[in-house]
């Protein structure tokens, strides 16, 4: 939707109300909600929001300890910027537009550093520099419960009741059973501008993927954004809940988000080349740098404490670093022929923020291509058995620990971002460890 379609379309009463939205670090939506009429008046001036939305944890409560804004600042504002790309018709939700927008600081108008979607424009930006467009997708998974969010939570989200009630990978019967659903939220997206490819069911009772059709890596992740918005909206008006998180059920395996990646320059797939298998050396060592960073950036793809709790062998979640040709154990799979030809990291899970994922992948993978890094071998064969590769990390804690004192995460990212991420991540880990959980009631409540 253009300026000038959204103006008609509020002239005539279609749309009444405009949504102003940006990431925060956990990927949530924040912003406004605006008079449609009043919002194309301020269209070029956009809003103002509270900047200790980037220092809240959870439950919204402030976290002490960012330099980025504290008690002692005072919590100003910053500016949130609407990007018109990305106003679209919200048709998941009547009479309303929706558009991203991007974070300025209020005294510069410089973007906001270590917002994520500024994180991910920097990224852009240095591969445009280098001569390079990136194309993107990211496969999101996740559990339908017939439970509405609001009775989830009265339960203590135990006991929901699934929307199967047997492992549905690719089965059209049960599939059927969900289009009340998911069909919907196919047509609501297509409706928004975020183009549907197709659905499925997967590889876990009520667990389903619903895939949206690559574009570049920016648009990529506000697709990823609006999507997850739409759904929960929808969801919310059906009565039912979706949830994206990493590992709902321990019996089964987790939400996954594939990270697919290839790199452009003009109209030609720099990943096809004359080398083995008809790659390039630009593709290897975007491969190499993209495995050798991997750990260090770790909490970029893998960014809440139940995010490793989904690393577990022979589960379809990777658990090492290793690179393969069409090879579902292995945390990069090599897919595609000719243009199709890309990289597909299996290591992020549903509850990604795909701005710092995506920002990881091409730091990571530019930084190759400078450095010239060469990948391991490629391996053959079923990596879960393979005790001699790297693993990912195990937890948080130690993922974190490990991107603080980066210096690679650091030189890649820069100090201001590795800090200020560093600090919110190790924030998770600390209430994490304050919490007495159901686990804990169960073991010990009796029996010790």
């Amino acid at each position: 939707m253009t300026p000038d379609e959204l103006q008609v379309s509020v002239a005539d009463g279609t749309i009444h109300t405009v949504v102003m939205g940006f990431t925060d670090h956990y990927g949530r939506t924040m912003g406004k909600r605006f008079d449609a009429e009043f919002f194309c008046e301020v269209i070029e001036d956009g809003t103002h929001a509270c900047d200790y939305l980037l220092t809240v944890d959870m439950e919204m409560e402030p976290v002490e300890g960012y330099e980025y804004s504290d008690w002692d600042g005072g919590y100003g504002d910053f500016h949130l910027v609407p990007d018109l790309a990305t106003l679209r018709l919200a048709a998941w939700t009547e009479g309303t537009a929706f558009v991203l927008c991007d974070l300025h600081q209020g005294e510069d108008h410089a973007l906001v550093p270590v917002a994520p979607r500024s994180i991910l424009r920097q990224q852009v930006d240095a591969a445009a520099q280098a001569g390079f467009t990136i194309a993107a997708a990211s496969e999101l998974e996740f559990f339908l419960y017939r439970d509405s969010y609001e009775e989830a939570h009265i339960k203590g989200y135990r006991d929901l009741k699934s929307a199967g009630w047997y492992v549905e990978d690719y089965h059209l019967l049960q599939g059927a059973r969900v289009e009340d659903y998911v069909g919907a939220a196919r047509r609501v997206l297509a409706a928004s501008g975020v183009p549907v490819e197709n659905s499925k069911g997967e590889a876990a009772i009520g667990q389903h993927e619903l895939n949206i059709r690559y574009t570049d890596v920016l648009a990529m992740a506000d697709r990823h954004v609006i999507m997850k918005q739409a759904m929960k909206e929808l969801a919310d008006q059906q009565g039912v809940s979706v949830t994206f998180m990493a590992k709902p059920d321990a019996a089964q395996p987790g939400n996954s988000c594939h990270l697919h990646l290839s790199l452009w320059q003009g109209d030609t797939n720099a990943f096809v080349g004359d080398g083995p298998n008809g790659r390039s050396d630009l593709f290897r060592w975007f491969l190499g740098g993209w495995m050798k960073h991997c750990a260090d950036l770790m909490p970029c793809y893998a960014p809440t404490v139940n995010s490793y709790k989904r690393y577990q062998d022979a589960s379809w979640a990777p658990t090492r670093i290793a690179w393969s040709t069409d090879n579902r154990t292995a945390g990069f799979r090599i897919v595609g022929t000719g243009s199709g030809l890309r990289i597909e990291n299996r290591i992020p899970g549903g509850d990604v923020n795909p701005y710092l994922a995506f920002a990881a992948a091409l730091a990571s993978g530019l930084d190759g291509i400078a450095n010239q890094i060469e990948p391991p071998d490629e391996f053959s064969g079923d990596v879960y058995a393979a005790s001699d590769l790297p693993t990912v990390p195990h937890s948080l804690e130690a993922a974190n620990a490990r991107f603080a004192a980066s210096t690679e995460a650091r030189r890649l990212l820069g100090d201001q971002v590795v800090d200020h991420y560093s600090h919110f991540f190790s924030s998770e880990v600390e209430a994490h460890q304050k919490a007495v959980t159901d686990w804990e009631h169960r073991r010990y409540f009796e029996r010790i």
